[in-house]
């Protein structure tokens, strides 16, 4: 069910229920109003006959029948019986016998005073009346076409009215929710009109205040995210494409020139020798793609344990020394044993990612530093581990700080240097991975300083699944 339709009919309900109820409010008190006025009526009546049979001598019985018989004011089917404290009959006009009494129905009037009841078709009252020097009870019946007519007539309006308000109170419902929910509408064609080859389309937020510009708000943020995302993927492509299409041009080259003439010995060596290292670099960089692109989306290898960082440092020097015999790396542990037992030094994470991170970062430090060595503290702080890596060399420039994470990005000052430009996206993937946290700061030829922070591990089994 549409939600104009459910509105409709919730607005058709409430002023259903509100005109339903409004209407026997005005049913139910006109009806009590009816009653209490034609009971009333009937008593001054009854009590004006009563009074003249008491009051006036000259008159008896025979003689009010007569005069009640022509007066005009009598009730249709009016019925008055007097009876005195013996219950007696002193005077009566039903002479049918229409009216039936019995001494328990006058015993509640002299109990009570006062009762009404009903013997179809007439409506009863029963009363005393205290004269003087006596008691007297009086039996009133009447029937009230007239004012039962009018109750008809306003039940029939009452109907009327009512079905008419739920008529116009569906017609008003659906205007009023189709109004409501045409800016709704309207950003659904507006979302609906966005394609890959759209996504710089925006939806109109209106007035800017109410909650379906808070909609659009969302989707226009949803689309911007969603353009940043295929822009970053287009970039990625491409620049992936670049990187893949570099080594292997050069390979080609190498190989076809290769094959030009006949060579030395030393000629084949040394263009195999170029063409292994184009190979090394092609499957270090398809690599590092693989690696990003299945932590960017979230996937990370499900053995997780308890990691110590010391051991993950030792194990990257001595990595770092295989690569190149130049590089250097010096570790420092500056845990305060007092406070801190180095076996307490772990976080809980995959060991395999974590060692990349750390390799990327402290290898990036090599290459730009100077002298092609790092300083490596190991400290824990506030719960954290944290690694500080820092290198004495060409440094950042500033306008190149707020790009260094973004794959493929490489800074002016590193064109000389060899690199593919993926190292630091992947390592702050895995960071994040790791509920994590990565710093740089870096001062132009002077050097580049990397804090990396990760949560202590607490002291549980580790868990299945990371």
């Amino acid at each position: 069910m549409q939600i104009r339709t459910r509105l409709t009919l919730l607005f058709l309900f409430i002023g259903g229920a509100i005109m339903i109820i409004a209407s026997c409010a005005i049913y139910f008190s006109s009806a009590r109003y009816r009653r209490d006025d034609f009971f009333q009526r009937l008593e001054n009546k009854s009590t004006n006959t009563a009074k003249i049979l008491v009051e006036i001598d000259e008159i008896d019985a025979d003689l009010l029948r007569r005069i009640e018989k022509d007066n005009p004011i009598n009730f249709p089917d009016e019925k008055i019986i007097i009876l005195n404290y013996k219950n007696d009959t002193l005077y009566t006009s039903d002479e049918g016998g229409d009216i039936r009494i019995n001494e328990d129905i006058l015993s509640q009037i002299r109990l009570t005073g006062k009762i009404h009841f009903r013997q179809k078709p007439y409506d009863i009252l029963g009363y005393l009346f205290t004269e003087k020097y006596d008691r007297f009870v009086v039996i009133a019946a009447a029937t009230d076409p007239l004012g039962l007519l009018k109750m008809r007539n306003l039940r029939l309006i009452l109907i009327v009215v009512c079905l008419t308000s739920l008529l116009i109170f569906s017609i008003a419902g659906w205007v009023y929710s189709g109004k409501a929910l045409e800016p709704i509408s309207s950003v659904v064609r507006s979302v609906e009109e966005v394609s890959i080859n759209s996504l710089n389309l925006r939806v109109d937020e209106g007035n800017g205040t109410d909650e379906i510009a808070r909609l659009a708000r969302t989707f226009n943020n949803m689309l911007t995210r969603l353009e940043d995302a295929f822009s970053l993927q287009k970039d990625f492509i491409s620049n992936a494409s670049h990187e893949i299409r570099t080594p292997l041009t050069s390979i080609y080259g190498q190989l076809q020139v290769l094959l030009l003439k006949e060579r030395k010995k030393i000629d084949y060596k040394s263009t195999i020798a170029s063409v292994l290292e184009d190979i090394r670099n092609l499957s270090d960089l398809s690599n590092n793609l693989l690696l990003l692109a299945r932590t960017s989306s979230g996937i990370t290898d499900k053995s997780v344990d308890f990691i110590r960082m010391d051991e993950i440092l030792w194990q990257v020097a001595e990595d770092i020394k295989k690569l190149n015999k130049e590089f250097a790396v010096n570790i420092k542990i500056g845990i305060d044993s007092a406070t801190v037992d180095a076996e307490q030094m772990l976080v809980l994470g995959n060991e395999s990612l974590l060692r990349t991170a750390v390799l990327n970062i402290v290898e990036n430090s090599c290459k730009y530093s100077d002298y092609h060595s790092a300083d490596v503290l190991l400290d824990c702080i506030d719960n954290k581990v944290t690694l500080t890596i820092t290198d004495r060399g060409m440094g950042i420039p500033p306008e190149d700080l707020d790009k260094i994470f973004e794959p493929f990005y490489r800074g002016n000052n590193s064109k000389t240097i060899p690199g593919h430009g993926i190292g630091l996206s992947l390592v702050k993937k895995i960071i994040q991975n790791h509920k994590g946290t990565i710093t740089i700061s870096s001062d132009y030829n002077v050097g580049t300083k990397v804090i990396v922070k990760l949560p202590l591990a607490p002291y549980t089994e580790p868990a299945t699944g990371f």
